[in-house]
């Protein structure tokens, strides 16, 4: 098994398919299913792919199919941007006259 009952999982499930979509929404969106990505304990043991229920931290109970056992954000704000360490200092400079007032 990839998650057993109570560990800390993603889910995934399509709530409308594109033809469910309203007609107000933009032909780019509706184009594309409407998806959701909930994470929560799950109930049962279960594989990656499986059909399973999870509770939320909020006490929902959802459905969806496991994606990621423990899941954690990959996402950051890019490369170091030499520039941008400079604005603190500037920014000090321009306010206080480039002392340091702690």
């Amino acid at each position: 098994m990839d998650a057993e009952r109570g560990d800390w999982v993603i889910i995934h499930n399509v709530v409308l398919n594109p033809s469910q979509r309203a007609p107000q929404v933009p032909e780019d969106t509706k184009s594309n299913p409407l998806e959701m990505w909930v994470k929560g304990f799950i109930n049962n043991d279960a594989n990656i792919g499986d059909l399973v229920k999870i509770n939320t931290i909020t006490g929902r109970c959802v459905e969806g199919n496991l994606l990621q056992k423990e899941p954690y954000y990959t996402h950051d704000y890019g490369k170091c941007i030499p520039e941008l360490l400079q604005i603190g200092i500037q920014a000090r400079d321009i306010l206080f006259g480039g002392e340091l007032h702690d």
